[in-house]
């Protein structure tokens, strides 16, 4: 139960009073023990603070003035709180609250309202609702009327996945001033309207798995325009997106996350406004990947371009505006088509590589010298090579350079493959 007191805890805290509390003045391990009986302990209201001041033990030692465990009582209080119980919710939904802060003085409820039909909105929530749970209750449209009342205004999560939404209004998530976190995936939606989220500070969409075919980045702008956004929008129909207009009013998204897996891109889209750091085109049906493909994207730290569909072609330097890329995977494709290692060049950062389903082995002799920080690389079917120095490189001489190796293992096999000097 939040704010007791455990037997354990106590126990903890009387060992703590016991080594804080000083020996009296003048005694020693060799004098002998006081023989009178020891004065009992407890309140004297003529003492100030309700405790006896200089009570003998028998231990032959001074009671403090204010006991320890009056003063790590508060901390003990604030580390057990965190309950959770339920309350009294709308006919049908469930509703979760969990407490914080001492003495459980403050709040937040989930009400979950899933799986009881188109007729449960607009449903009435508790005033510090914090997760609303509206999937699979057959909703064909979202609106601002659905999304009224006092509870909607402390809204941080809400999920609308699992419905059968063929579009939302433009202002439908106008009054929800705290939303973070929006599902509404698994849904019917063939177009965003633009300025969707300008009125929220959000964090995290979810719209895979719609109907989208066009999309325009600027759509994503937020209440909180700086703030770092993670995007899904796949299992789509995109075909296009839009980049966000160089003189619009209103700043690019921050978007740092960007799942476009499973559309119908053939090209890579221009994302050169967007701060991203993690961009997903797998199962896509990319021709191509050459020269500029990725202008504007030196931040990139992972990019997945796994499954592509068709006969993909990697082009010489297609990588090498992505300076800062660490991790790059291009498995899935066994029909991957490259022209060399220069296909890498410009990559100085990459650290992983995979190349698993992709046929593209043997490796080129020249791959490290175009990837000099990359540490391993997996070729499938369970076989990973890891960077390493050959022996015999050191020591040497000022102008010779180390003699670099890729040394393969298959763990199903438990044995190394000889080292292949590049």
């Amino acid at each position: 139960m939040a704010g007791s007191v455990t037997a354990s805890s106590w126990r903890t805290l009387r060992a703590g009073w016991s080594t804080l509390t000083p020996p009296q003045q003048g005694l020693g391990q060799d004098q002998p023990m006081d023989p009178r009986p020891s004065e009992p302990e407890g309140p004297d209201p003529s003492s100030p603070g309700g405790f006896r001041q200089g009570s003998s033990t028998s231990y032959g030692r001074t009671a403090p003035t204010m006991p320890w465990p009056l003063l790590l009582l508060p901390l003990l209080l604030l580390a057990v709180s965190g309950a959770q119980t339920t309350r009294p919710c709308f006919p049908g939904c469930q509703c979760e609250v969990e407490t914080f802060g001492l003495f459980d003085s403050f709040s937040l409820t989930r009400v979950d309202c899933s799986g009881l039909g188109p007729h449960i909105v607009p449903v009435p929530i508790p005033l510090d609702t914090a997760h609303l749970d509206l999937s699979s209750n057959r909703l064909e449209t979202v609106n601002e009327s659905v999304l009224a009342g006092p509870g909607y205004t402390t809204l941080a999560g809400l999920d609308l996945s699992h419905n059968l939404l063929a579009s939302i209004s433009p202002t439908a998530f106008s009054r929800l001033r705290y939303l973070e976190s929006l599902d509404i995936s698994h849904n019917g939606l063939a177009a965003l309207p633009a300025e969707s989220f300008t009125s929220s500070p959000l964090s995290d969409v979810n719209l895979s798995h719609n109907r989208l075919r066009e999309v325009s980045v600027s759509a994503f702008t937020t209440h909180s325009p700086g703030r770092a956004l993670h995007v899904d929008l796949s299992h789509n129909l995109i075909h296009r997106l839009v980049p966000h207009p160089a003189g619009a009013s209103l700043p690019a998204p921050a978007i740092q996350s960007l799942n476009l897996a499973w559309n119908r891109l053939r090209t890579v889209p221009d994302l050169r406004d967007l701060p991203l750091r993690y961009l997903s085109l797998d199962g896509n049906p990319l021709a191509a990947v050459g020269p500029g493909a990725f202008r504007g994207l030196a931040g990139l730290t992972h990019l997945s371009l796994g499954s592509l569909q068709g006969l993909p072609q990697l082009a010489p330097h297609g990588f090498r505006e992505l300076q800062g890329l660490q991790v790059l995977d291009l498995s899935g494709n066994p029909k991957l088509k490259w022209a060399g290692a220069e296909v890498f060049s410009g990559l100085g950062s990459l650290q992983e590589l995979d190349l698993s389903g992709t046929g593209l082995v043997p490796l080129p002799e020249m791959l490290l010298v175009h990837l000099p920080a990359l540490q391993s690389i997996s070729v499938g079917q369970g076989v990973r090579c890891r960077r390493l120095v050959r022996e015999g490189a050191y020591p040497r001489q000022p102008v010779s350079s180390p003699k670099v190796a890729l040394h393969c293992v298959d763990p199903r096999e438990r044995a190394a493959e000889s080292p292949n000097a590049l």
